[in-house]
């Protein structure tokens, strides 16, 4: 008997990577432990996105170090800086960047000495958020090269998972159970371009999807560009896709989306977000900035400050930008100073507050249904997703009573009855 622990970083494509990984163990004789002194084996998936990413990877894997079991450590930051890793962390037994997941479980199988791990498979995931709820993988990688971003290094290009795996993998996922599926990839909207004839796209799998019977869908990670007229229309006539549109623009500067080699400009954002909200008036949208991107003035602070009044986001987050060698932006000349980036940063989000606050006002009296996903004990409330909040944890919480008992992924109606930064309060109805 082997036991296995595992320990995922980084974002829910990533997750679905380490739910992948925990199903290579079904077969054979071994069991799960959260508990990493009890592992046999102990698996760290590490994210490479960011200094920050990479930071907390290193952390992690020489605080697993300690422990007497195996250490395997893979995902992108493998991938990224596998040879520099190997000459500074002589604690890992196992290195296993993503170009030889191919092969990873028999690495592990030469590793433990045994011969019954299985290949990855997204058919045999160990689901490991709740029960109501997963996510669904639909491509991997990245063609839009952003200044910024290393993921198409790491994660190469775009390429769209088999139209029929998806499909298969989504029924075996309603059959478990799951209420709730968030898709999501690195461009989202984009499945589908890459084949020969650019079908099935992303309106023809939601279409499938969206007669499954599940209770929620959510398309997470929206490229601006990607998000056509027809895909509008769709989530408004859909029958489970939420109204919420995940979309990052990192910047409100046209000088800076040109930096950033971005597609599209400010024009063409407030046209789209103006467009869903014409269509969908309750439509949520979420978006991310970067603050301190090479060569920003002040003036293009300004651009973004008056963009985020102009649409009023719902929720918003914002990262000052990382430096990272390959990327595009790398190079340039006008670096910005951290100081400056972390103002500009909390310039962003100190705007992004008041709209949020002044945007939650008015939901109140407001119904949302939605799922339950927790209770808390002192405070004698339960937590509820709709579709103004995603899983991610990123936007806020709506918190509410109730008079008779209910269990995490039970649908619930809620009364908005006070509003706050980011959180709600109500009551069930």
């Amino acid at each position: 008997m082997h036991t296995i622990g595992l320990v995922s970083l980084g974002c829910a494509k990533n997750l679905v990577d380490s739910e992948m990984i925990l199903g290579m163990f079904q077969g054979g004789d071994y069991r799960f432990t959260d508990d990493p002194a009890q592992a046999d084996c102990i698996i760290v998936n590490t994210c490479g996105f960011i200094a920050d990413a990479k930071k907390e990877a290193i952390q992690t894997i020489l605080e697993m170090a300690q422990y007497p079991g195996k250490l395997v450590v893979v995902g992108c930051f493998v991938e990224r800086d596998l040879e520099e890793l190997r000459k500074s962390i002589a604690e890992v037994d196992l290195w296993v960047p993503l170009r030889e997941y191919k092969f990873i479980h028999k690495k592990i199988e030469a590793l433990l000495g045994t011969d019954d791990i299985a290949p990855l498979n997204p058919l045999k995931r160990v689901v490991s958020t709740p029960s109501y709820c997963a996510y669904l993988r639909l491509s991997e990688g990245c063609d839009n090269f952003c200044a910024f971003c290393a993921i198409p290094y790491i994660r190469g290009r775009f390429v769209s998972r088999p139209y029929g795996e998806i499909i298969e993998e989504a029924q075996m996922l309603r059959r478990q159970g799951v209420k709730e599926l968030s898709l999501v990839s690195q461009d989202t909207a984009r499945y589908g371009s890459d084949f020969p004839t650019r079908r099935p796209g992303v309106l023809d799998l939601l279409k499938e999807l969206d007669g499954m019977g599940f209770y929620s869908l959510r398309l997470l990670y929206l490229y601006p560009d990607e998000i056509s007229s027809d895909l509008i229309d769709f989530v408004k006539a859909s029958r489970s896709v939420a109204p919420y549109f995940d979309v990052p623009i990192q910047s409100g500067s046209d000088h800076v989306l040109k930096l950033m080699n971005r597609h599209g400009d400010r024009a063409d954002m407030v046209r789209l977000f103006k467009e869903i909200k014409g269509k969908i008036p309750g439509a949520i949208l979420r978006t991310t900035l970067i603050a301190g991107f090479p060569e920003e003035t002040e003036e293009d602070q300004k651009e973004t400050l008056s963009l985020m009044e102009e649409v009023r986001f719902d929720h918003l987050g914002c990262f000052t930008y990382s430096r990272e060698e390959g990327t595009l932006a790398y190079k340039l000349p006008g670096q910005v100073q951290e100081g400056t980036k972390k103002r500009r940063r909390d310039e962003i989000m100190a705007a992004q507050r008041k709209i949020s606050y002044e945007r939650n006002k008015k939901l109140v009296g407001q119904t949302m249904e939605g799922l339950v996903t927790g209770y808390d004990p002192k405070r004698k409330l339960y937590t509820l997703r709709s579709y103004w909040n995603a899983p991610d944890d990123i936007d806020g919480t709506i918190f509410f009573s109730s008079s008779t008992p209910l269990r995490n992924g039970d649908i619930a109606s809620v009364r908005i009855t006070s509003s706050f930064i980011y959180d709600l309060l109500g009551e069930r109805v």
